[in-house]
């Protein structure tokens, strides 16, 4: 088995004494709740389901957050919200659902749902940049709110009873600081931890993230701070961990069909995925999605899924074609076989 990342002795600006940062595969705390390691799969909406979190904990991730919910639709019942978002499989715990809304008392209200569904950790996203989620007034928008956004993750905390962890932007634009001024009221309030995107909601995933920013926060707050944006590959997501001085690191595309990167990060794999285990995770993938949602449904959902294994496999554009137009998921199985390594290499 590889061998762990060493410790790192952070270099920070002039009278103040260097820090030494805790290798990846080494246990945290949010709240009463022990991490494995310090390798989390970000919440990926539309994707983030038990499933892809089961996969991400299989491979190593010491935490997986869900998909965003609305918190309303838990609080008013909504059965496709209950039925399959709210699905945890028992092998993947510790497990972070994460919510979103802006009513503190709807809040209260769907946490309380989540804690009951088995969650170890309520998440609040307050910095999805995404138009139609902030004319709600939730995700980035609450940056604007800092009142209210303290006041949801209160009514989070009371009505689950369980560690409640913030997602922010940065900002809302460029020079923005409001994500700074809000992690420490937070903090404040008693939020376990926050994870942090340090680029501001305007300028969505473009630019450079300003990992020096994560490390001012992780001097003005005592809790763990969890560093995201930009780590689509292991080596990134190591630079984001030295650079930020974070505790911790979340993945989100750099795990898109390469759960092999949580397995990189916490040092028990140090190769790339061989074809054939990307062929077996594909079809892992194909038979879960049909656990989940059904045949018929799965069949569409999965179009998705087969470009991020397809490019690990260096299929040629031509090969991935024919998985956008599969109608069934025996098609796509059919198509996966052709895409093995052999016929890869014929």
């Amino acid at each position: 088995m590889p061998a762990s990342d060493p410790p790192v002795t952070q270099a920070l600006p002039a009278g103040e004494a260097p820090t030494t940062q805790a290798p990846l595969d080494s246990p945290f705390r949010i709240g009463d709740v022990e991490i494995a390691n310090r390798v989390l799969l970000a919440p990926l909406a539309g994707i983030g389901n038990w499933f892809v979190r089961l996969q991400a904990r299989r491979h190593g991730a010491g935490l997986a957050v869900s998909e965003m919910v609305s918190s309303f639709a838990l609080h008013h019942g909504n059965r496709r919200t209950l039925d399959e978002l709210l699905v945890i499989h028992p092998e993947e715990h510790p497990v972070s659902i994460q919510l979103f809304g802006h009513d503190p008392e709807v809040m209260r209200s769907g946490a309380a749902i989540a804690a009951r569904a088995g969650a170890d950790l309520i998440d609040l996203n307050m910095g999805c940049p995404v138009r139609k989620v902030c004319r709600t007034g939730a995700g980035a928008a609450l940056l604007s709110d800092p009142e209210l956004a303290v006041a949801v993750a209160e009514a989070a905390r009371e009505g689950s009873g369980l560690p409640v962890t913030v997602k922010l932007r940065s900002g809302l634009e460029p020079g923005d600081r409001s994500g700074l001024e809000l992690a420490e009221r937070l903090a404040d309030a008693g939020v376990a931890a926050i994870g942090f995107h340090p680029r501001p909601a305007a300028i969505q995933h473009a630019g450079d993230p300003d990992y020096a920013v994560v490390r001012e926060l992780t001097r003005r707050v005592e809790i763990p701070v969890i560093v995201s944006g930009g780590l689509r590959s292991a080596e990134l997501a190591r630079t984001a961990y030295r650079e930020s001085g974070a505790d911790a690191v979340m993945v989100a595309r750099g795990a898109l069909g390469n759960p092999w990167i949580f397995g990189q990060l916490c040092g028990s794999r140090s190769a790339p995925p061989r074809r054939d285990e990307v062929v077996a995770e594909l079809l892992w993938i194909i038979d879960r999605a049909e656990e989940h949602l059904g045949p018929d449904r799965a069949a569409p959902y999965l179009r998705k899924f087969y470009p991020w294994y397809l490019e690990m496999l260096g299929a040629p554009r031509r090969a991935r074609e024919p998985f956008q137009r599969a109608e069934t998921l025996d098609e796509a199985r059919r198509l996966v076989a052709e895409s093995s390594p052999l016929a890869l290499a014929a």
